[in-house]
């Protein structure tokens, strides 16, 4: 488990809050930026899954910092398993005003992903290392930084693979410590910045094939069996993905390239069976376009001998 005490700010607002989060990286504990906990323990305390208790509150006074130019992941979907934390880059610009030090040891700032609405989101993701800046200018940084997926630790569940926003939050404590019984929140100054982008999170897919026999005759039938399968982040375990289509291709021996035979429909279960007439040597596949909430797919090809 790991367990913080720290500053919860959002919407002007501050709080000094307990956040627990189970985790098997208390590694990342020493790493991770205090504003990330910040941020997961307002938003816990407006609804979200992570799950925090808010115990006071106070104003604070705003900073002159906006976010521009984010990147998540390259602009790809994060696409997340079972069991493997899968961790992505994020990159973005930061703009203030030249007497606002970014790179002060009490200063955080983090980027972050929400599903719902801001003021009370489902579900939060955010990285267990805080993004390291670099200047451009007296008031413009670049900052690389990362989101981590846990997927049996951030509470994500199927109705997750979907669009996620992203918002970025700064605070300057100001030499101000919370854990000081004298702490004084009126001192830090906080900002915050909705609408920075979006990225979408799917759920991992898997395909296999099989074409038998091998070697068959010229003239005779191959059967090509397979099954389509995605994580399911409610369970955590891998079920049929049911009622997709799914192309069967082929590649002659002595071709690179693979031409589409048929597209047919997995079953009910994600099961995949078709039968073609042997021809020539080659590879046979299956290959999964993928979907909005899943990746695509192709296996590698599956030899046969045709004599």
């Amino acid at each position: 488990m790991r367990i913080r005490a720290t500053v919860a700010a959002l919407t002007g607002a501050l709080a000094l809050s307990a956040l627990v989060v189970p985790s098997a990286a208390t590694a990342a504990d020493a790493h991770h930026s205090a504003l990330g906990d910040v941020v997961r323990a307002a938003h816990a305390a407006s609804g979200a899954k992570t799950g925090a208790r808010s115990v006071g509150a106070a104003d604070t006074a705003p900073l002159d910092l906006t976010f521009s130019k984010l990147s998540v992941n390259g602009g790809k979907p994060i696409v997340v398993g079972t069991t493997n934390t899968v961790t992505v880059p994020t990159t973005f610009t930061v703009t203030h005003a030249a007497d606002v030090d970014i790179f002060a040891d009490d200063f955080e700032l983090d980027v972050e992903l929400y599903r719902g609405s801001f003021d009370d989101p489902t579900n939060i993701l955010f990285g267990d290392v805080a993004p390291t800046c670099k200047t451009v200018s007296s008031t413009v940084a670049t900052c690389k930084g990362q989101i981590d997926v846990w997927p049996q630790i951030d509470f994500i569940g199927n109705a997750d693979a979907t669009t996620w926003k992203a918002v970025g939050f700064a605070a300057d404590f100001n030499g101000q410590d919370p854990s000081d019984p004298d702490f004084d929140p009126t001192q830090i100054q906080f900002a915050e910045q909705d609408g920075l982008g979006t990225t979408k999170l799917q759920r991992y897919s898997k395909l296999t094939v099989n074409a038998a026999p091998e070697p068959v005759k010229k003239g005779r039938t191959i059967t090509v069996t397979g099954k389509l399968t995605r994580a399911n982040w409610d369970d955590f375990a891998y079920h049929g993905y049911t009622v997709q289509p799914v192309k069967l291709q082929f590649r002659k021996k002595t071709s690179t390239a693979y031409t589409t035979v048929k597209t047919i429909k997995s079953s009910s279960t994600g099961a995949l069976k078709t039968t073609v007439t042997a021809s020539v040597d080659g590879y046979w596949r299956y290959s999964f376009a993928g979907t909005s909430t899943t990746p695509a797919v192709t296996t590698t090809g599956d030899y046969v001998d045709v004599q």
